[in-house]
Formats: structure tokens, C-alpha cells, sequence
């Protein structure tokens, strides 16, 4: 596996990356959801509840992802 800049390997970090972005994105859809149901929105408010589920779907197969790619080769090696 190449390593990158970062010491871990290219595929590791790609999966780092979309985990991050998927919880980070995961945290900001809760205040969407609010500001759509403080709108009266129930409709957009469900949306964006169901696009949050979809990112924590993505967030946890990403981890189950990482701790295979870890049993397979040590993570941050060089």
C-alpha cells in the first residue's frame, strides 16, 4: 500500500476522509432539521433526517472498512 504525506496509506485516508465528511455533515444536518421544522417544513425536516441516517450509514461502514483494512496491514507505518 503507498503511503502518502501522511504516513498512512492512500486507501486508509480516502476512507478517513469520507467518514469525517459523512459525520461532520451528519452534525450539521441535525440544525437543518431544525431550522426546517421551526419553518413548518415536516417535509424538508424529513429529508434531512433521512439524508443524516444515510451519513451515518456511510460513517459506520467506513469504520467497519478501516478496522478490517487495519487487521490487514498496520495503519501509520511507514
Amino acid at each position: 500500500m503507498a503511503t502518502g504525506e501522511t504516513g498512512f496509506g492512500d486507501v486508509a485516508f480516502d476512507l478517513i476522509s469520507v467518514q469525517y465528511h459523512a459525520l461532520k455533515a451528519g452534525h450539521d444536518y441535525g440544525q437543518y432539521v431544525r431550522d426546517a421544522k421551526n419553518g413548518g417544513y415536516d417535509d424538508v425536516a424529513q429529508f434531512f433526517e433521512q439524508v443524516m441516517e444515510e451519513d451515518s450509514r456511510r460513517a459506520a461502514r467506513c469504520h467497519e472498512l478501516l478496522v478490517k483494512l487495519s487487521n490487514k496491514e498496520p495503519m501509520g507505518s511507514n
